[in-house]
């Protein structure tokens, strides 16, 4: 396996993001539109925190209701803001923290998604996912 690889050939460059000022039930939306776990805050491109679909979870019913309980998630996402749920204490990669390395922390830590920036402005997001593809690929 190689052992000097960059994460940002592994990274998704295209990210999803929520800007601080978004609110919760967008987030819900870019989260079930794009099939995604995690969601990068930013403020331009600066990166502020990341909000996870967990951490959606748990202060919503969002994975035990349905369509006529949509009135439920409004109503407590109108009580938080983005910023008081997302995930403040950043870990992050620059783009050329090798692949080993990122999944290093990866392996360590209790998340699983790492913003890859360029000082504090994002460039992409690398996700266990995207460790597990990678690993797939070196077996073809």
């Amino acid at each position: 396996m190689k052992q000097h690889v960059n994460v940002s050939t592994i990274m998704t460059q295209n990210v999803v993001k929520l800007n601080i000022t978004d609110d919760l039930t967008k987030a819900e939306s870019l989260f079930k539109q794009h099939k995604i776990r995690h969601i990068p805050v930013v403020n331009g491109n600066k990166i502020l925190g990341i909000l996870s679909y967990g951490d959606l979870l748990r202060i919503s019913f969002v994975d035990a209701v349905d369509d006529e309980d949509e009135v439920v998630d409004v109503t407590v996402y109108n009580m938080f803001t983005v910023e008081q749920v997302m995930s403040k204490h950043l870990v992050t990669v620059a783009p050329e923290t090798t692949i080993k390395e990122t999944a290093e922390i990866l392996a360590s830590k209790e998340f699983h998604a790492l913003p890859v920036c360029k000082g504090d402005l994002l460039v992409g997001i690398v996700t266990t996912t995207d460790l597990i593809r990678y690993l797939l690929k070196q077996y073809d």
